[in-house]
């Protein structure tokens, strides 16, 4: 039955979330339940070491056998953390940069180059891209999922462009759900607190037939917002919701389908008159055919929908149609190949204000790729060379070249030894080549550059991963960047101050190292600690005008560290801890901090959970990312939660 319509608040996140649990509410007649199915999963560190992975190869294999600094995020990594956003499990990656700007804006990259409009970072969720054209980069704030629903975070810092294409220049991040058929039953939550101020959330998964499993969910949330430097609030309150499905059918041994889709909707508050509305969907099918075990072939097609509104600043409908085909077969004892072609299609439409516009307001923006990689045994289950390179063409660069070499070493089963020499380039985006400020002429201030090429980086690194005990592995990773054609602001004609027109007049690099440890210490007490350090040096070409000096995209902390602990208590209890240490930003005036954040959960029974999180414990509030008045600080908070599953 649907709640009466008087009791729901009138926007169209609150009506989206209420369809939702009518949609819900209907199926559960004829549900039933697995008995197997419970609240959490735990795994050994050898489990953790096994785990199958996807991102470094497009195949399944062995985190401890890869060639790549990865770091996977588990389900219970998520849920152990007190986590209740994307961003925020993100955290626990050590090997990126999460800085939060307000109440849904977030700033993340990998090995420098931090931004809230980051542009060197792929992001995918269950293979979809999630990217706007505006900016090359991903608007956090309608990345979302049921976070129980999450299987895994596989996040790569380093290029990932042969396999993934352009924009996987410093680090890829996939969001992998779990199957249909592992979410059986129904499951209820809810919570709220100081600052995420009330959260609920609805899954059923049910089977149509034995091969044909599904789940449908729906979600709400309302975060509190920020508050400005002087302590007075930032009028940025968050409310969001989202529904969706997912079905897997096993038509027969061979063929494997998956369809799964998304429909969001929420309202972020502003300071002036207004508030930004962001709606949208996606809808994505997936085929796997196994020839062999040996060989097998995948076709995947989405489209995403999205509308963002800004009142007095810019109104965006953005389509996107991908297709991707990717063929995995070996070639006797030695060869273990993947190829694959992709083609996507860009629909974007803007309107803009009086005071900046993209220019023309609508275009269509066409990409096409083909990658191959060949995985070469050298030296059977010791020595393995990696050869791969993606070709992609775009409507405004051209043809781009991203081959990658990678060689494996394992001299002892329990170690790795890898290097890798990789080329990536960053596409332009909109704002590269079509921004204009003021919109029009005949006074321009800043304005996008018709010439502006790809930004281009080669990539050198060198990483070792041991397990020494069977409760303890480490993990380093080394890396020299060389970027080339990185984005400036250049003076036309000095020393007049305007037009200043975007260009390619910085070169640069950046060097650092990144450290991880995960340590069982008993088989309850769990401890995971990561160090990050980072340079990133920019100057202008010769001949450059650039009117930052080459320190435009320099927004990075120079160090960060965490230490998380994960104890389980007797009586069922649950102790996590996560200490983490940014350093300063020293561009922003952002100072360096500590923050802490607690987690007490209690499992009642096999399938009741009950949780008490604060998060930021160590100060009443703390800037993480922004400079002067327009900066926002991020409150300490604390909520309750309840997951029930039956």
């Amino acid at each position: 039955m649907c709640p009466p319509s008087n009791l729901l608040p009138f926007h169209p996140a609150s009506w989206r979330f209420a369809l939702g649990v009518c949609l819900l509410a209907s199926t559960l007649p004829g549900a039933s339940a697995q008995d197997s199915v419970t609240l959490y999963k735990a795994l050994s560190m050898t489990e953790l070491m096994d785990l199958e992975v996807t991102s470094v190869s497009r195949r399944s294999e062995k985190l401890s056998d890869t060639a790549s600094a990865i770091q996977v995020i588990t389900e219970d990594d998520i849920r152990r953390s007190g986590a209740s956003s994307i961003p925020e499990a993100l955290r626990l990656a050590s090997n990126l940069e999460v800085a939060q700007v307000s109440s849904s804006q977030w700033a993340i990259s990998a090995r420098g180059f931090n931004s809230s409009i980051s542009d060197k970072l792929l992001v995918m969720i269950d293979g979809r891209t999630v990217y706007t054209p505006l900016y090359a980069g991903v608007f956090w704030d309608v990345q979302d999922t049921l976070l129980e629903d999450v299987d895994r975070i596989e996040v790569i810092s380093g290029p990932g462009a042969t396999l993934w294409g352009a924009n996987a220049v410093n680090g890829v991040i996939n969001i992998t759900t779990k199957e249909a058929k592992d979410t059986q039953g129904l499951l209820l939550l809810g919570g709220g607190g100081t600052e995420l101020t009330g959260f609920g959330g609805m899954r059923y998964g049910g089977t149509l037939s034995p091969n044909l499993h599904y789940r449908i969910y729906t979600k709400y949330f309302d975060r509190d917002s920020t508050l400005r430097p002087n302590g007075s609030s930032g009028d940025n309150n968050w409310h969001m919701s989202q529904s969706g499905f997912r079905l897997d059918w096993d038509a027969t041994a061979i063929n494997l389908i998956t369809v799964q889709g998304d429909l969001y909707g929420g309202r972020i508050d502003q300071p002036g008159p207004g508030d930004t509305e962001v709606t949208g969907g996606n809808l994505l099918g997936r085929w796997t055919h196994t020839f062999s075990p040996d060989s097998d072939l995948k076709f995947q097609w989405y489209y995403d929908r999205t509308h963002r509104n800004i009142p007095n600043s810019i109104s965006e409908d953005l389509g996107t149609n991908d297709f991707d085909l990717q063929h995995h077969f070996l070639v006797g004892e030695r060869h273990n190949l993947v190829w694959g072609l992709g083609y996507r299609h860009i629909d974007d439409h803007v309107v803009n204000p009086t005071t900046f516009a993209f220019l023309p307001g609508d275009v269509q923006l066409q990409t096409f790729s083909g990658f191959a990689q060949d995985e070469i045994a050298l030296v059977p289950d010791r020595l393995t060379l990696t050869l791969g390179t993606k070709i992609e063409h775009n409507d405004y660069t051209g043809w781009e070249l991203q081959p990658s070499t990678r060689l494996a070493w394992r001299p002892i089963a329990n170690q790795t030894v890898w290097g890798a020499i990789s080329r990536a380039v960053r596409t332009p985006s909109r704002i590269d080549r079509d921004f204009y400020a003021p919109a029009a002429p005949p006074f321009t201030i800043l304005q996008g550059g018709p010439g502006f090429e790809s930004e281009k980086l080669l990539a050198y690194e060198l990483g070792y991963r041991v397990q020494p005990t069977k409760r303890l592995a480490l993990s380093v990773a080394t890396f020299y960047n060389d970027y080339d054609d990185i984005r400036s602001a250049e003076q036309v004609s000095p020393p007049a101050v305007v037009p200043v027109i975007i260009g390619n007049g910085l070169t640069g690099h950046s060097y650092g190292a990144e450290f991880t440890a995960d340590y069982h210490v008993t088989d309850v007490w769990r401890l995971q600690a990561g160090y990050t350090r980072v340079f990133v040096h920019l100057t202008p070409k010769p001949g450059s005008t650039d009117t930052g000096a080459g320190l435009s995209e320099a927004n990075d902390a120079n160090n960060q560290c965490f230490l998380r602990s994960s104890w389980d208590l007797p009586w069922h209890l649950e102790f996590d801890a996560d200490l983490r240490h940014v350093g300063e930003i020293a561009r922003q005036h952002v100072p360096a901090y500590e923050e802490l954040d607690l987690r007490l959960g209690w499992h009642a029974t096999d399938r009741l959970e009950l949780s008490l999180v604060g998060q930021n414990l160590l100060d009443a509030s703390h800037p993480e990312f922004g400079t002067g008045a327009a900066r926002q600080e991020i409150e300490r908070g604390v909520y309750a939660k309840v997951v029930w599953l039956y």
